[in-house]
């Protein structure tokens, strides 16, 4: 699809938005190679719009973002909270491999596996419910943004959101440390288990299965950073508005301005 935008056109059009754009597809996707071609006919398709709108500017790429997704990806998610469960909880916790672990690659671990867990919990939603959840609790778009991101009325998103919250709260609610500390499933005793199913991987260059972008060591809280804190967070809300941002490919960026530039 031929560009209508000179080269300074698609650096303000990219520049100031594709991490953002790339947060949202990912979110719905939990996949980097589909995320980052998807990304790059995102701004195929604005940079070959008639006019950029000179205000709202995130909404209306997301409105294209949202477009696209709806129809690429199938009505029902292709993960489900029974394949979540099958992969982290159907074996005996696994105590000893924390026990194995020194200090930065246990924090490590634990990072990985506490925002590969809440985020993999996004997946088993389907994708409009994923949708109306990323741009609130993740993007923070207030209603009437998030709605018009997502081309439909305020009210019906609202509904969205609705089901989307009750059933990751449903979901959370009697197994994650991190919503109730008496509840079951504490990650340190998890990650022997994730471990083995490949959900998470040790330290190194390639990172997790989900791996998103590390907080500076030693690592935090839910992208705080502040130390070895461990604070459970009973509100979901605040879980996934401090996920850290996708980790995206190297000169992703870069490497949009030059795919339009053809």
């Amino acid at each position: 699809m031929a560009t209508k935008l000179d080269k300074e056109q698609l650096r303000e059009l990219v520049e100031p938005n594709w991490r953002r754009m790339y947060n949202f597809v990912f979110r719905l996707t939990l996949d980097r190679d589909r995320a980052e071609r998807y990304l790059a006919d995102v701004f195929a398709l604005a940079a070959a719009q008639d006019k950029i709108p000179t205000e709202n500017v995130e909404v209306w790429l997301l409105g294209i973002a949202n477009k696209l997704l709806e129809e690429r990806l199938p009505r029902q998610p292709e993960v489900n909270f029974d394949i979540l469960d099958d992969t982290l909880r159907n074996e005996a916790t696994r105590t000893d491999v924390v026990r194995s672990l020194n200090d930065p690659q246990r924090d490590f671990l634990l990072w990985e596996l506490k925002q590969g867990c809440m985020t993999s919990v996004i997946n088993c939603l389907p994708p409009g419910e994923r949708a109306a959840f990323v741009v609130c609790h993740v993007l923070k778009l207030g209603d009437v943004e998030a709605a018009s991101s997502l081309g439909i009325t305020e009210s019906a998103y609202k509904v969205r959101l609705s089901r989307a919250r009750k059933k990751i709260g449903d979901y959370l609610a009697p197994r994650c440390e991190h919503v109730n500390p008496m509840n079951p499933c504490r990650c340190p005793a998890r990650i022997g288990t994730a471990l083995h199913k490949g959900f998470i991987k040790p330290m190194g260059p390639s990172g997790g299965v989900v791996s998103l972008r590390k907080p500076v060591e030693p690592y935090g809280r839910y992208g705080t950073g502040a130390g070895n804190e461990d604070v459970p967070m009973r509100d979901i809300s605040a879980i996934y508005g401090n996920l850290p941002e996708p980790d995206p490919p190297e000169g992703l960026g870069a490497k949009l301005l030059e795919q339009l530039g053809r």
